[in-house]
């Protein structure tokens, strides 16, 4: 197996300095106060951490080269990177910080954000049902019960053949969709079970599109990614609009995904889902742009209010799911031995995604992969509780 080693960019930084910060402002000061947190790993990888990453990543690296993984590590009040493998074997293509990969189910994180914040300013509540803001389906039956809340917790009951194996082949128009959520009979009244569902973020996001009279890919760029700087970071809207795709210069970034037996599946950046319709598919973001989400999420920029009380309500867990596990705003909280890890899994049959916290050791990591049936989620864990330890 070769290894690459880990990869630093170098980085421009200026100090901010003013008095009261009016909402431009903020935002820049956010951005260049991520990057100050970037610029401190450009100094050199602590060793010890690169070979502690190294050693527990190697498990989800192709030997074949079909595919690599790379990992952005907060510790110690600096975020390093370290890349391995191939973003495309067939054109060389090295991983790199600036790759862009597949987020997989890590996009739901930043839809309960947008949620959060709406919920902080008042704007939404959690107890509001679905049908409020998406009026087709005031028409159904069990649908007309579900709240956001429990769309945004997985405890709405519903679960569609699209949302577990064995995967069908066909998916939905919105009409269809809508059909089939008001037709829809929920076995436990909604609120009773916890059941994962990637349908029910489909109702999600069109019930916050009705709501602010935006499509999702904007709400996203507006509330997050532009306060964040997270210039590298799109979902495309897959339709043929000018938004329908990633732009030229991101889609020569973005990695090929491979599939578990090594084939290339898709091309780089493309868009697929089982809802036919603009901006139900895939985000793209790259390790560097993540770092940056990793570190607002765990409180280091002066985030500008509505959204640092946005993402701490996220991560409160609200459900109990297991011995150890809570359930949050798509976030889940695993509990144990060792300290609390807040943590996001996210993945398909050519992509794998972990994004991880512990929030009281301010240690956090994100590990982004371009092969299916990964589990960066355990490989993660191992990593956040290792360098947790006294």
């Amino acid at each position: 197996m070769t290894w690459i080693a880990a990869s630093k960019p170098a980085c421009s930084c200026r100090e901010v300095r003013g008095g009261a910060l009016g909402g431009t402002i903020m935002r820049f000061v956010t951005a260049a106060s991520l990057m100050l947190l970037l610029c401190g790993a450009a100094a050199g990888a602590d060793r010890d951490a690169e070979r502690i990453v190294a050693r527990q990543v190697q498990s989800i690296v192709p030997p074949d080269g079909a595919g690599g993984v790379a990992v952005a590590l907060r510790f110690e009040g600096r975020i390093s990177f370290f890349n391995y493998g191939w973003a495309d074997r067939a054109e060389e293509r090295r991983i790199m910080t600036d790759t862009l990969f597949n987020l997989a189910s890590l996009r739901k994180v930043f839809e309960t954000t947008l949620l959060a914040q709406a919920v902080h300013k008042g704007e939404l509540r959690l107890e509001d049902p679905a049908a409020k803001y998406v009026a087709e389906l005031q028409q159904g039956g069990d649908i007309r019960r579900v709240t956001l809340g429990q769309l945004a917790t997985h405890t709405s009951g519903l679960l569609l053949p699209q949302d577990h194996p064995p995967w069908p082949d066909r998916g939905y128009t919105l009409p269809e969709f809508i059909r089939t959520l008001n037709a829809w009979k929920a076995e436990k009244s909604p609120g009773q079970q916890h059941l994962y569902t990637h349908a029910g973020f489909i109702v999600l996001q069109l019930a916050l599109e009705r709501a602010y009279g935006t499509p999702i890919d904007e709400l996203i760029e507006q509330r997050l990614l532009r306060p964040l700087g997270m210039s590298s970071t799109v979902l495309a809207r897959g339709d043929d609009g000018p938004h329908g795709r990633l732009p030229p210069d991101l889609r020569s970034r973005a990695a090929q995904g491979y599939g578990d037996k090594s084939e290339p599946i898709g091309a780089p950046g493309d868009q697929t889902s089982y809802y036919h319709w603009p901006g139900t598919g895939q985000m793209y973001s790259s390790p560097r742009d993540m770092a940056l989400f990793l570190a607002a999420n765990l409180g280091d920029p002066p985030l500008e209010r509505s959204l640092r009380e946005a993402m701490a309500l996220a991560h409160r867990g609200v459900l109990r799911i297991g011995p150890y596990n809570r359930q949050a705003l798509a976030w889940e909280i695993i509990s144990g031995k060792g300290p609390a890890i807040v943590e996001k899994y996210g993945g398909l049959n050519n992509a794998s995604a972990y994004i991880g916290m512990v929030p009281d050791r301010k240690l956090g990591i994100v590990i982004l992969g371009n092969r299916g049936n990964q589990y960066p989620n355990e490989v993660g864990r191992r990593i956040l509780l290792e360098f947790a330890a006294p």
